[in-house]
């Protein structure tokens, strides 16, 4: 099967109605993705669902259903949703940004910025399963704090109580430094939100910055990002993708809100939380992404990092090569391929090498599962159909 080549903005507009148009970006006749997830969401039992994918020039947007039910709001890549642990990778390009600069090294010693961390230490069990507290013996490290190798909790107790958005980041920084680590740094993998606010906090130390203030000023506002916010807006907060839970053989229930996430969504008590906190909308997500897949370039044609600074950092796991691959705040895949995904069933993964991009967007708490199989289908018969070579793109250059 041949996609064809380039085809107007108006006319991809027809086919993927609710979708906001992206200035320069082709899209292909092709409708893999919203023909497997359709049936799925007219049944009612799920709410609606974005996919993005992206091949050398050809780009397929399917929008499908509602990003509010209740009201029948068509979902929309303008409107902002929570990506929750994708978060994670904006954490990870900060540091990468750093590091190129030569103002932090990977294998610096947390306790360098932070001295709380300094006497860490850590429960070990012995053969007969008693948990014996000692010092320990290896240093924590940026790069342990950046890929879950640090040993330190998914979140620190009051986040654990109080959702993500409830304290600074120095002051998660100060709580973490006195709990217990679950073994050695560096010798195992546990997934850690509190890793990943350590290492904002790091930058904040180092830039003299708000780690949020930081990455506006050198990632969001260059790629012109401008609906990514820790704190979004009254109005913007009027223009979400709502969160729902689906059952099997049920209509897709609202979810207000979630207790990782509390209401209010704006305001004093929301702090910025490098682990999982940002709001985005696909428009922006995408810009983002496309940054990584075309090795530090925007969109806009803004460097925001190296060529190699992606490959070797970003791309590149940092992990011992037998704890799996991550890199900074990305998963990296043993295909080439690296992103991250997001509790509510955000994802987002890219290949550099093959100039693909694969992004699945919904807000759900629970249940759908099977609505991603379905859009998975339809994102590997894209993926295998035929390229046309002629339709070249312009470019230069989880919660527990």
């Amino acid at each position: 099967m041949m996609i064809r080549k380039f085809i107007s903005v108006a006319a991809a507009a027809l086919l993927c109605a609710g979708c906001a148009a992206t200035p320069r970006i082709q899209k292909s006749r092709t409708t893999f993705v919203r023909d497997e997830i359709k049936p799925l969401i007219d049944s009612g039992e799920y709410p609606g669902a974005i996919s993005i994918l992206y091949h050398k020039g050809i780009q397929e947007t399917a929008c499908v259903g509602f990003a509010d039910v209740e009201n029948k709001i068509p979902i929309s890549t303008d409107q902002m949703f929570m990506q929750c642990s994708q978060t994670k990778g904006f954490c990870g390009v900060t540091i990468a940004i750093l590091v190129e600069e030569n103002r932090i090294s990977l294998d610096d010693p947390v306790a360098k910025y932070l001295p709380q961390f300094k006497n860490m230490k850590v429960a070990v069990k012995d053969e007969k399963g008693q948990v014996t507290i000692r010092p320990a013996k290896n240093t924590l490290t940026v790069r342990m704090v950046m890929n879950h190798t640090g040993g330190l909790p998914f979140e620190i107790p009051t986040k654990a109580k109080k959702g993500w958005p409830s304290l600074s980041l120095q002051d998660t920084a100060s709580e973490a430094a006195g709990l217990i680590l679950s073994f050695e740094p560096g010798t195992a993998v546990r997934y850690s939100n509190t890793g990943i606010d350590i290492g904002a906090a790091i930058v904040e130390v180092v830039t003299g910055k708000k780690w949020d203030s930081f990455l506006k000023e050198r990632v969001l506002d260059p790629l012109e990002m401008n609906n990514t916010t820790f704190n979004p807006t009254d109005e913007q907060l009027k223009n979400i993708i709502k969160l729902y839970q689906a059952d099997p053989g049920k209509p897709a229930q609202l979810r207000e809100f979630h207790p990782a996430m509390p209401l209010p969504h704006n305001g004093p008590t929301v702090h910025p939380s490098a682990g999982a906190g940002l709001w985005t909308t696909a428009n922006d997500q995408l810009k983002f992404y496309k940054m990584l897949m075309n090795y530090g370039v925007g969109d806009n044609g803004v460097r925001i990092l190296k060529a190699q600074t992606v490959k070797d950092l970003l791309a590149t796991s940092t992990r011992p090569p037998h704890l799996g691959g991550y890199s900074l705040g990305l998963a990296v895949n043993k295909d080439g391929s690296f992103g991250h995904g997001g509790a509510w069933g955000t994802s987002c993964m890219v290949h550099h090498q093959k100039q693909q991009l694969r992004m699945w967007i919904v807000q759900m708490t629970k249940g759908h599962s099977r609505l991603y199989s379905a859009g998975t289908r339809g994102m590997e018969k894209f993926f295998s159909a035929k390229t046309d070579s002629a339709a070249t793109d312009a470019y230069t250059g989880r919660m527990q």
